[in-house]
């Protein structure tokens, strides 16, 4: 019995030693540790969500003098989405509009998708098993500037 009380004591005292997140502090996602700089064509994505959220961070960085942010205007002057086909190494294989009704605006989202100068994150772990392409769409959000955010980055307004 005396034993038990010691081991149950050494262990009590060594879990208080281990390092634990306080309570209601959220922890990172395995996509949120990766180490700043460390290049996207580096990072896994967890899902499509993940993988779609890697790209367009990807498109705003090549772009910056293009995009604007904070909430967007009560009136889009353009909405244009495009498909694109990303192969199993993060290589762009096709870009095109898929829904646009303004020819300027499918412009520059075709250019901002194609400034990205180094590869996609991976995408062979996202496809299916016979695929040769990870297919997926983005939506381009312009203002009256004809600046855009993409909506995988602009949340909930």
């Amino acid at each position: 019995m005396r034993h038990a009380i010691i081991a149950l004591a050494a262990t009590v005292l060594l879990s208080a030693c281990q390092t634990a997140s306080p309570p209601g502090e959220r922890r990172p996602s395995p996509l949120e540790r990766t180490p700043p700089g460390t290049p996207a064509a580096i990072q896994l994505a967890a899902n499509i969500d993940a993988y779609k959220s890697l790209v367009a961070q990807q498109i705003m960085a090549a772009n910056v003098e293009y995009t604007f942010s904070g909430r967007l205007p009560p009136m889009l002057p353009a909405i244009v989405v495009l498909d694109l086909s990303v192969g199993p190494d993060g290589a762009l294989k096709s870009v095109h509009v898929h829904r646009s009704r303004d020819s300027e605006a499918s412009a520059v989202a075709l250019a901002a998708v194609r400034r990205v100068q180094t590869l996609l994150p991976p995408a062979a772990h996202l496809m299916h098993s016979r695929a040769k392409t990870f297919d997926f769409s983005e939506t381009f959000l312009f203002n009256e500037q004809y600046r855009f955010q993409l909506r995988t980055l602009s949340g909930p307004q």
